[in-house]
């Protein structure tokens, strides 16, 4: 995990001569949250551009896989998205995948059918043999 963000360079070797950079933030140390990548301004100047963190998206709570539909943000920016577009118009929609509802949905049928034979099966034995 820590490789993803490396820490930028704070000496910029450029032919013979060294440019030294600082950050511009408070933050001093190369965290994730602190990644930056050198840039040249338009005036000529280097300077540390600051990178946002990648988002991943929501994820299937059952399963894990990525939930289709929904965009990846930053949980930031979710707060700031109106709500038909952080979730899918179905039963959990935007915390299960398609495929996990079809199968809870199954599940729950085959439990239900299953309570109703034990309970024929169970009327039946009750009934003396003729």
């Amino acid at each position: 995990i820590r490789d993803k963000w490396p820490k930028p360079p704070l000496i910029w070797r450029m032919g013979t001569g060294e440019k030294r950079l600082t950050y511009r933030r408070r933050r001093s140390y190369g965290t994730k949250s602190n990644g930056a990548r050198v840039v040249k301004t338009p005036g000529g100047r280097l300077t540390f551009q600051y990178i946002d963190k990648r988002a991943k998206g929501p994820h299937c709570g059952d399963c894990g896989l990525r939930l289709q539909g929904i965009p990846c943000l930053r949980p930031k920016q979710y707060m700031q998205l109106p709500k038909n577009q952080k979730s899918v118009s179905r039963a959990y929609g935007g915390a299960r995948c398609a495929t996990c509802v079809r199968n809870r949905i199954v599940r729950a049928f085959l439990i239900e059918e299953q309570k109703i034979v034990k309970r024929v099966l169970k009327s039946q034995a009750k009934k003396p043999a003729k």
